[in-house]
């Protein structure tokens, strides 16, 4: 039986930005909100310095410059916290980003409750909650129906 190796997703996540460049994709670019190290972004920011991009503590920022890159051709790999991805940047990734059904990739990390140290102001579950909208909003025809459901709720 092969031996398993036991790697963070988040490393593995850094390592396939690289894999992907190499591979032959020109077009792909990546954003981070100033957690490089906790993203592991910075093993593509060493290796592709020149596509990589620090939007610093701006996520909201950081998704609007992402969609107007993808609209270059560019395929933006955007990573932050999820709380963060989920909680800052909501607008920016539902108008800019999901309306248009842009090409960018949202990497969110660091989900849920057990972020360890950062504590309660990097912890969230909104991320888990949002993203079915974020990522794939409804039509409109639909958006009444949802609407008209949640106000009879309560």
């Amino acid at each position: 039986m092969a031996e398993v190796m036991k790697i963070a997703t988040r490393d593995s996540y850094g390592t396939a930005l690289v894999q992907l460049a190499d591979a032959g994709h020109d077009d792909l670019v990546v954003f981070d909100a100033d957690l490089s190290a906790s993203t592991k972004t910075c093993v593509f920011q060493k290796a592709y310095p020149k596509r990589f991009f620090n939007c610093g503590i701006a996520e909201a920022n950081m998704m609007g410059v992402a969609a107007g890159m993808s609209t270059f051709g560019y395929v933006p790999f955007v990573s932050s916290f999820a709380m963060f991805a989920a909680g800052r940047a909501w607008e920016q990734v539902r108008n800019s980003i999901g309306y248009p059904h842009l090409n960018v990739k949202i990497a969110a990390t660091h989900g849920g409750l057990s972020v360890g140290e950062d504590g309660a102001s990097h912890q969230c579950c909104e991320d888990f909650c949002a993203r079915p909208m974020m990522w794939r909003p409804a039509p409109p025809s639909r958006l009444p129906t949802a609407m008209k459901a949640l106000s009879t709720c309560g």
